[in-house]
């Protein structure tokens, strides 16, 4: 009797075992398949790789500015933090991870791993399935910024060194620096900075700011210009012509924004005075 018993208790404890062991797997693929269906339907979203403290706080200035984003870790605990966003688990360097967050309409992708090298081989990977494709990664020594950017980064950033400059610009400057933060990043606020790229075909494109009448017709304050090769022309003189590929950095209300966009990307063929 003692036997059957013991025998019924192993079996019952084998039983419950491989139920746990079945259910956590079939969560789990259930779990996949859901964020699968999720990213399946996203375009122009930006790949954020680092579930850290940098990433979170990426994704949180995503969130507040309305853009899609998917978060890429191996870290199950930390994923599982996250309630509202669709993410993939998994080693970020791989290609086959970045395809399931389908970099392949992604519109940017943030390397904001712990580690340079780890960042290094996003960036690498990244850039050889997306050519196309904006990629800003994390510095955490100075010697990896040139490495990054020679491995295909558009842009590297040092939290520490931007952490520091901005403590110092709110002990030298502490009313613009709250200015910007307001215009930045308050939504109460009317006023928004925004970069409006003129294309090839735009109606600007060989006229001067004074000539486009940019202000008058949109409202907004053109407070520098850069160049396609990088160059910042700040407080342009109203007479500088607009060529191809230049950003203008203005400042005005969102429909003073929205108008400006429009003028900058309308046919020249029926736009054009």
């Amino acid at each position: 009797m003692l036997i059957l018993a013991g025998v019924g208790t192993a079996l019952y404890t084998l039983t419950i075992g491989l139920e746990l062991v079945v259910e956590g797997h079939l969560g789990a693929a259930m779990e996949r398949r859901r964020m699968h269906k999720r990213i399946e339907g996203l375009t122009d979203h930006v790949i954020v790789c680092g579930w850290g403290r940098v990433g979170r706080a990426v994704a949180k200035e995503l969130q507040e500015a309305g853009r899609k984003f998917v978060v890429v870790d191996n870290d199950p605990e930390l994923l599982a933090t996250i309630s509202d966003h669709p993410y993939v688990l998994g080693d970020a360097t791989s290609d086959d991870v970045l395809r399931r967050a389908a970099i392949e309409r992604a519109i940017a992708l943030v390397a904001a791993l712990s580690t340079d090298a780890e960042n290094l081989f996003i960036t690498l990977s990244g850039r050889a399935l997306r050519p196309d494709l904006f990629i800003v990664a994390r510095a955490r020594e100075d010697s990896s910024v040139a490495k990054l950017a020679r491995a295909g980064a558009d842009r590297v950033v040092n939290p520490q060194e931007i952490g520091g400059a901005r403590l110092a610009a709110y002990l030298l400057q502490p009313h613009v620096t709250a200015f910007l933060d307001v215009v930045m990043r308050d939504p109460s606020i009317e006023l928004r900075l925004e970069a409006v790229e003129v294309p090839p075909r735009s109606p600007f494109v060989g006229q001067s700011l004074r000539k486009a009448q940019v202000r008058d017709r949109t409202g907004t304050l053109v407070l520098a210009l850069r160049d396609p090769d990088g160059t910042f022309l700040t407080h342009p003189n109203p007479d500088t012509e607009l060529v191809a590929g230049q950003i203008l950095i203005a400042i005005g209300t969102d429909d003073h924004l929205r108008a400006l966009a429009a003028a900058a990307q309308a046919p020249a063929t029926t736009s054009r005075a």
